[in-house]
């Protein structure tokens, strides 16, 4: 009986410490080039600075509607990793060794993350592609938003 009792309480408290933990969270994005003729830029990009949303948010009501005038020099990070990737076209029309050559330094990157101590919580991804003649800009954008505990 006592085993019992003493597995139940134990139980609760790392119940009670998992459902506690915090975590940290950080996104790195891809931005894939989808312009023919391949001259469009593709990167990975991830920043290396923090900032604090509530620094540029303004409420805005009925009774309140004073406009945002946060800087954008302020907003602005300039100390980020950026790593080449190739574009989805050349001149000849899609590259499909350029789409694998992405996937490989990709899985490169989630993995490092991953030996970092990062756990891939969620993807999105979404597409500006090309709309007809005279458009001549696509990109396909993903963002990887990774997690751990603090």
């Amino acid at each position: 009986m006592k085993k019992l009792l003493f597995a139940q309480i134990l139980f609760v408290f790392v119940s009670l410490s998992t459902y506690a933990q915090k975590y940290e969270y950080k996104i790195i994005t891809t931005v894939e080039s989808i312009i023919p003729s391949g001259l469009g830029r593709s990167r990975i990009i991830s920043s290396n600075e923090d900032r604090n949303y509530k620094d540029f948010t303004t409420e805005r009501s009925e009774e309140g509607d004073s406009r945002n005038k946060s800087e954008r020099s302020k907003i602005r990070v300039k100390n980020f990793e950026e790593t080449k990737l190739l574009n989805f076209f050349n001149l000849g029309g899609i590259r499909f060794q350029n789409i694998v050559a992405n996937d490989a330094v990709i899985s490169s990157k989630i993995n490092t993350m991953i030996d970092e101590g990062w756990d891939l919580a969620f993807v999105n991804s979404g597409t500006e592609s090309y709309g007809g003649k005279g458009d001549k800009n696509g990109i396909f954008i993903t963002r990887f938003i990774f997690k751990r505990l603090k």
